[in-house]
């Protein structure tokens, strides 16, 4: 059964317990979003749910609500799988705001030491929030077992499949209880996803709150034709002309984010960087900087499409178009939230206008192009680079003096040998 009328109403409309709609309106939750009105009443009952909805639409209580208020009336546990370290945590956070009093909760991500996961999972947690690889692996060792799981949820599926888990996913819903509920979550729905749907689900309730690659209105989306020589003049020009709020800038690799991150300091703008080459605490520590203003700028890779939950952020600058078009959808998704514009910014190079028309094919839109400003003049070199190549350029000079001193040397005592001879 499918769902795809945009409905919405309040909280206490629905048959939520009177504990939890106190907790809701302190927080200032009140209206429904439409992916919560038509999933809170079905996975109250314990039907199992497909919903296609894009990141920042209210997932996280439209699952979070059912499964912490089952899990209070039937006992068990609840498991959420997600793609991200970030969203684990972001998750967490989410639901210990307007979950009752007493809510265990264990936290099961790569790229920490597992040791207090381990004690976490000892504390028998009502709910369980994990990356598969890592979950997988304390399944290995014996730490964990899924034997007390009543209620699944897999949210950001079709990343978690992107990024390769679909055999840890496989392994965990095949071992988990049969007799379960069980919640899917993806803002696109390819084939991968429909047949692990099949699979593992009994008649879900399939909810689609809006087709794919539909993106907030209140987004202005638009992308210069670059080369990539100039990219980096270009981020300073728009640096420079949009100064108010923040800014999250999408790089394709790691190496990438690093470098960008390295020059827009050099443009004495404060900058951070969130990629797969920093710990856990660094990538923490980033995002809480960021999202307290600490840094007006943050670089990313498409590690943090889906793991961001900073409500201001005013420009998404793609420094290099994603590999996916999806991921476009997911990286300028993270501005024009909670009622707020935003804007999208893309660089592409002159070799990339298929990936741009896939993009407008996804998004039912065509971006417009702008001309290109006015670019700041190239920087000289920065002192400690000019002395590193005057350094480099003096070494090879003396070396190719010593060369030819060695060849004259040489062809002097070459002469001589062979007037001795003579």
């Amino acid at each position: 059964m499918t769902q795809s009328k945009q409905l919405t109403g309040r909280f206490y409309d629905l048959k939520i317990e009177e504990e939890f709609i106190e907790i809701i309106t302190k927080k200032g939750f009140d209206i429904l979003t439409p992916i919560q009105h038509q999933v809170i009443p079905g996975a109250l009952q314990g039907k199992d749910v497909v919903g296609i909805a894009q990141t920042g639409t209210g997932k996280t209580l439209a699952f979070g609500i059912p499964m912490i208020q089952r899990i209070a009336t039937h006992r068990g546990q609840g498991l959420i799988l997600v793609p991200t370290r970030e969203l684990a945590l972001q998750i967490e956070r989410a639901l210990k705001d307007i979950a009752p009093v007493g809510l265990r909760s264990a936290v099961v991500i790569g790229g920490i030491s597992q040791g207090p996961q381990v004690k976490a999972l000892r504390h028998n947690p009502h709910v369980v929030i994990a990356t598969p690889g890592r979950l997988v692996d304390l399944m290995d060792q014996g730490v964990y077992a899924l034997n007390q799981v009543n209620i699944i949820t897999l949210d950001e599926a079709d990343r978690m499949l992107d990024v390769g888990f679909l055999p840890q996913i496989k392994r965990i819903l095949q071992t988990a209880p049969k007799e379960r509920q069980t919640m899917l979550f993806s803002a696109t729905m390819p084939k991968s996803i429909s047949l692990l749907a099949s699979a593992f689900m009994k008649l879900p309730l399939r909810i689609e709150i809006a087709p794919q690659g539909t993106l907030a209105e209140n987004i202005e989306q638009e992308l210069f034709v670059v080369t990539k020589n100039n990219k980096m003049r270009l981020l300073g020009s728009l640096l420079q002309q949009y100064q108010d709020g923040k800014t999250l800038i999408f790089s394709r690799t790691k190496y990438g984010a690093k470098r960008i991150a390295h020059d827009i300091r050099n443009m004495n703008h404060t900058a951070t960087e969130i990629h797969s080459n920093r710990s856990q605490a660094q990538r923490k520590a980033a995002l809480e900087g960021f999202a307290k203003g600490e840094f007006r700028v943050m670089v990313a890779t498409d590690i943090a499409a889906r793991g961001i939950d900073v409500k201001d952020i005013s420009l998404v600058i793609n420094f290099d178009l994603p590999k996916g078009s999806e991921d476009y959808v997911h990286r300028i998704g993270r501005t024009g939230r909670a009622g707020r514009s935003g804007k999208a910014i893309s660089f592409v190079t002159p070799s990339e206008k298929a990936s741009v028309r896939k993009i407008e094919k996804l998004i039912r839109k065509s971006l417009p192009v702008l001309s290109l400003p006015s670019l700041p003049a190239e920087k000289e070199a920065l002192p400690h680079i000019k002395r590193s190549h005057n350094l480099k350029r003096k070494f090879f000079q003396q070396g190719r003096g010593r060369q030819n001193r060695h060849r004259s040397r040489s062809r002097n005592h070459g002469t001589r040998s062979f007037r001795a001879r003579s």
